[in-house]
Order: structure tokens, then C-alpha cells, then sequence
């Protein structure tokens, strides 16, 4: 049996959609924990997001950027109603393990009796409110790239690649990291095989064996990702810095100023970030219960601890802490807590806030200055990096002799949870899935801004440019002084 069988995750966020049978009656408790986490996850992205870029770029450019925040999730919601659910988190033996396929496209099939199984044997939520979730996340990621070439990419350009992103980008990687045939598919099919003789043990296995293989690539190698290291975070980030590089700098870059036109948007756009990223974090349990209590304990602890560090690195480096090196530190505590919330204990996610604020704020100075390259709101040093501290970190934390919960195994006993650990094994997984996420993300993404190029082409005119995106590719000024 393959490394799977002891690496079903307790609370990760992939789950099968569909509905079961023998599902019972899904919780009134659960199912409004998981719409007010997705209403949350929305307030984060709009507003949250788009004031927390729309005040760190320069006046002449900050209605462009709320715009393309805003547009960029109103196309994905859509475009994962018609078709990008059925993508991620359905099954196809012709396209397994790497992408879904369209037996549920147009939400097809789903009603509001359809339940999706959670990480609990015999616990369900209704189909529609975790299609919704879901939808949330597909939104904010692509939403989360736009900071790294901000002020020099043209409207249309964004709206065709994002599309093309989120299809041929996001949703294979969260399906092969998050899709699962859920923990009641599994313990029956191991119930069977186990009590199973003679030629029904052979089909009894093969059953098994079919059910495991069905599940995403990352998912089988056993990798864990509570709410979207690497599925949201690594995937932005790295996707973000080829975008960047092809477009090149904006116009001026390093020869003039560039500064925040209002870092007072940017701290209340940040404030909610973190309000919204609860939603993130502890819906991703898909239950309330203890495992999204600690979730959310975490999303407090590695935030705090990563804002202060950043401020207080500043501090001793620069003589002075500022309030965007304090933003700073908590989004990318936020981003390196997101894949361990749910497994780390509290204790070590303050610990790895601490040490991704200063991995971070070496990404976002030095290693930028170094390589030169003009990432305009470090979606790089803060979502990928951050991300990938994380996912690594998570293999790590999720040790119970550190404070956190282990690993499942939903099929040596079924129908119970028996929690295992193996640390080079879970490291290796971790490994293998951030690679993944980065050459996935990292090589499409460079022939999607190449296509898009060709076909409506990235830039606008530099006298374009420097006017402003407010005014050339929108008509409109943020400000009338």
C-alpha cells in the first residue's frame, strides 16, 4: 500500500464533492460556520485585499488597481459556477490524478440536498455551501498576482489571463493537492478489503487501490496543505514574479520615487485581511469544532509574532519601524500560518511567524535589490516565499512532539482516525509538492503572459503609462482636489 494509506490528513481542505448515499443529515452548526467563513473569505479579498494594494500604489493608478481586484474576482466566481468546480474537485480516470473533469460543469447534478463529506467519518455539509467556499479561495488567488505587476499591465490583458489562469493553473493544482475520495469512501473500501477472502479480496483491494489512486497527485504523495500554501499562496506568488519579469519595470523604476499614496487605505485594507483570513483558516475544517478552534488560535499567534518581528527587524536595520514594514510582517505571518494552521500547535506557529517575517524581510530588501527585478508590491517575497516557509514548516510542525495534532490514517482501522507521523517521510511530501506548485505554476504561467501578449499585448504606450492606468484605461481619477 503506498505512502497514502498513512497520510490522509485529518484537516486538510480537499474533499470529494458529491453526494453520498449514506450521508447523514448535514449539522445546521456546520453548514453556517462554512457560509459566514466564506462570507469572511469574500470580505477579505473585496474590500480587503483590493484597499490593501489600492493604497500602495501611487494616486495616478489607484482606481486601476481596486478595479482589477474587483473584476478579476467577479470573472473567477463565474467562471467556477460554468466550469472551474467541476475542474478541481471531481473525479475523471482519464485526467487523474493532475485535473477534475465536467461531470460538473454547470454545477450539474448538485441540488440543495447534495452533501459533501468533511474530515470526520459520517459528517456531511451541503454541497452548494462548500462550492462556494472553494469559490472564494479560486477568487482571491488570482486576484493576489496582480500586485506584482502593478501599474503597467493593461486591463483587457488581466481579464484574458486571468481566465486562462485560473483554468489551466489553479484549479489542476488545487485538485491535485486537495481532492480526495473523502474518509467514509475510504473506510468502507478498506472495510471490505480487510474482512474480504478469496477472489472478492482481489476485487476488494483493486477497489481500494482504484479509490486511493483517484485522489490528487500531492494529495497521493501525502502532502498536507490546511488551507492553501501551496494552492493559493505559492502558486500567486510565483506566478506573480514571471509576470513581473516579462513585463519588466514600470516605466522610472529606480530612477524615481515610487511610495504608497496612502498607507492609511493599505492599514485598513490589512486590518481586514486578517479579520477575513479567520474565514480562511478555520472554515477550511469545513467543521466547528476544536481543530478550527486551534486554527484560529494559530492565525492570532504566527500573525502577531511575524508583525512584530518584521517591525522590530526594521527597527534595529533601519532605525526606524514603519507601519508598512508592520503590514508587511502580518500578511506574510498570515500566509506562512495559512498551510499549518490546522496541524501546528500554537506554540509553533509563533515560532513560525517569527522566522518567515525574517525570511521575508531578507526576500522583499535584499534578495529583490540583488536581483533587480521590479515585483511592485512583493507578491513574490511575501506570498511565495511566505508560502513556501509554510509548506516546509508544516511538515515539521504537525509533529505531536511539537505541539501538533499529526497525521490520519483513515484505513488501518476503519471507520476510526489512527494518528501517524513520520518526519522524513512528510518532509519529503512537502518537498515534492512545493516543487510542484512552482514548476506547474511557474512554466504555464510564462506561456500564458506570452499568448496574452501576442493577442491584446501586456503593456500600454509608456506616455499611457506614465499618465496613469486611472485615466487611460478607465477614464476615471481617484482623487479631484
Amino acid at each position: 500500500m503506498t505512502r497514502m494509506r498513512a497520510l490522509l490528513v485529518i484537516s486538510s481542505l480537499a474533499i470529494v464533492s458529491g453526494s453520498s448515499p449514506a450521508a447523514a443529515a448535514p449539522d445546521k452548526g456546520d453548514t453556517a460556520f462554512l457560509m459566514v467563513s466564506t462570507a469572511l473569505v469574500l470580505l477579505m479579498t473585496v474590500p480587503g485585499l483590493a484597499l490593501f494594494y489600492g493604497g500602495l500604489v501611487r494616486t495616478k493608478n489607484a482606481l486601476a488597481m481596486l478595479m482589477q481586484v474587483y473584476a478579476t474576482v467577479c470573472l473567477v466566481c463565474l467562471i467556477w459556477m460554468i466550469y472551474g468546480y467541476s475542474l478541481a474537485f471531481s473525479t475523471d480516470p482519464r485526467f487523474a490524478p493532475f485535473v477534475g473533469g465536467p461531470s460538473k460543469a454547470f454545477l450539474s447534478g448538485i441540488t440543495p440536498d447534495s452533501t459533501a463529506p468533511t474530515f470526520s467519518n459520517g459528517v456531511y455539509v451541503p454541497e452548494y455551501a462548500y462550492v462556494w467556499f472553494q469559490m472564494t479561495f479560486a477568487a482571491i488567488t488570482p486576484a493576489l498576482i496582480v500586485g506584482a505587476f502593478a501599474e503597467r499591465m493593461r486591463f483587457s490583458a488581466i481579464l484574458l489571463f486571468m481566465a486562462l489562469w485560473v483554468t489551466i493553473v489553479y484549479c489542476p493544482i488545487a485538485h491535485m493537492v486537495w481532492y480526495w475520495p473523502g474518509p467514509d469512501a475510504l473506510s468502507d473500501a478498506a472495510r471490505a478489503a480487510a474482512s474480504a477472502t478469496g477472489d472478492a479480496k482481489a476485487a476488494a483491494d483493486a477497489k481500494l487501490q482504484s479509490l486511493m489512486a483517484s485522489s490528487g497527485l500531492a494529495f497521493q504523495w501525502g502532502a498536507i496543505d490546511f488551507a492553501g500554501g501551496t494552492v493559493v499562496h505559492i502558486n500567486a506568488g510565483i506566478a506573480g514574479l514571471v509576470g513581473a519579469l516579462i513585463l519588466g519595470p514600470r516605466s522610472g523604476y529606480g530612477r524615481e520615487p515610487m511610495p504608497p499614496h496612502s498607507l492609511t487605505l493599505s492599514m485598513v485594507g490589512a486590518a481586514l485581511l486578517w479579520v477575513g483570513w479567520f474565514g480562511f483558516n478555520c472554515g477550511s475544517n469545513l467543521e466547528a469544532n476544536g481543530t478550527a478552534a486551534l486554527a484560529m488560535g494559530n492565525t492570532f499567534g504566527a500573525t502577531a509574532a511575524a508583525a512584530l518581528t518584521w517591525a522590530f527587524t526594521e527597527w534595529i536595520v533601519k532605525g526606524k519601524p514603519t507601519t508598512l514594514g508592520l503590514i508587511t510582517g502580518m500578511v506574510i505571518g498570515l500566509v506562512a500560518v495559512t498551510p499549518a494552521s490546522g496541524f501546528a500547535g500554537p506554540m509553533g506557529s509563533i515560532v513560525l511567524g517569527v522566522v518567515s517575517a525574517i525570511v521575508g524581510y531578507v526576500a522583499c530588501t535584499w534578495l529583490k535589490s540583488e536581483l533587480g527585478y521590479d515585483d511592485s508590491l512583493d507578491v513574490f517575497g511575501v506570498h511565495c516565499i511566505g508560502g513556501i516557509v509554510g509548506a516546509l514548516a508544516t511538515g515539521i510542525l504537525v509533529a505531536p512532539q511539537f505541539g501538533g495534532t499529526g497525521v490520519a490514517d483513515y484505513i488501518t482501522q476503519p471507520g476510526q482516525i489512527t494518528v501517524t507521523y513520520d518526519m522524513g517521510a512528510q518532509m519529503q511530501a512537502q518537498l515534492k509538492a512545493v516543487a510542484l506548485t512552482l514548476i506547474w505554476s511557474g512554466l504555464i504561467s510564462a506561456v500564458l503572459y506570452k499568448f496574452v501578449d501576442l493577442v491584446v499585448g501586456l503593456r500600454p504606450a509608456k506616455d499611457r503609462e506614465r499618465t496613469g492606468l486611472d485615466l487611460t484605461e478607465h477614464g476615471e481619477r481617484a482623487y479631484h482636489f
